[in-house]
């Protein structure tokens, strides 16, 4: 079975969710081991003060003073990685191509990744819509689209059955109930057909009972 869109983009949160914890995991070890002081900026500054003061005093009324000061001052600036930037998906306009993308950035590291997967049911549309309007095919773009099980269904219960090997109408309808293991909606169809022949069981065992 194929897996959905929705499954895919799941699958992608998930692995982004697993990647994000390992690198938080890291990121507190590595700050744990650090013996610095950091500021809200990535700046780690150290360094010391001395200062001294000496007075010599004279006969009289006067002082002589002498001061000194030192200061050493040491700034160390970490910068963060580059943004960790998704890369685009789309492969232009009118096209039947789905992107995902996603992107996953820390003071560490950064991940990022794409893919992408395409859409049958739009390509079904541009392939029934060429056939038919450019082409004037229009039983073929009909035959294109009732490979979806839905629009196979629709034109049953509609009463105007799906191609069948050049055969349209009464004639198609025959072939595909001798052949409905055929039919794209072949496990949806099996259902219903056993829901009739346990409703009409029952409606049996009714009209016999009265």
């Amino acid at each position: 079975m194929k897996q959905s869109r929705l499954d895919k983009i799941l699958s992608y949160i998930a692995w982004a969710v697993i990647i994000g914890w390992t690198l938080a995991i890291i990121i507190i070890d590595v700050e744990a081991n650090e013996n610095t002081n950091v500021s809200g900026d990535n700046t780690i500054i150290s360094g010391g003060y001395t200062s001294s003061s000496s007075t010599t005093y004279e006969s009289g009324s006067s002082s002589n003073t002498t001061s000194s000061s030192t200061t050493n001052n040491t700034s160390n600036i970490k910068s963060f990685p580059p943004t960790a930037s998704a890369p685009p998906t789309s492969a232009g306009i009118d096209t039947c191509n789905l992107g995902t993308s996603f992107g996953l950035q820390s003071s560490f590291i950064g991940v990022s990744g794409s893919s992408h997967e395409t859409d049958e049911t739009c390509e079904r549309i541009k392939l029934a819509r060429e056939l038919s309007t450019v082409h004037q095919m229009k039983v073929a773009g009909i035959a294109i689209l009732c490979q979806d099980p839905r629009v196979f269904t629709a034109m049953m219960e509609a009463g105007t059955p799906c191609p069948f090997e050049g055969q349209i109408g009464p004639d198609a309808e025959r072939l595909w109930a001798k052949y409905d293991e055929l039919r794209p909606d072949y496990e949806e169809h099996k259902e219903r057909m056993k829901t009739k022949e346990k409703i009409q069981a029952e409606q049996v065992m009714y009209d016999s009972g009265r």
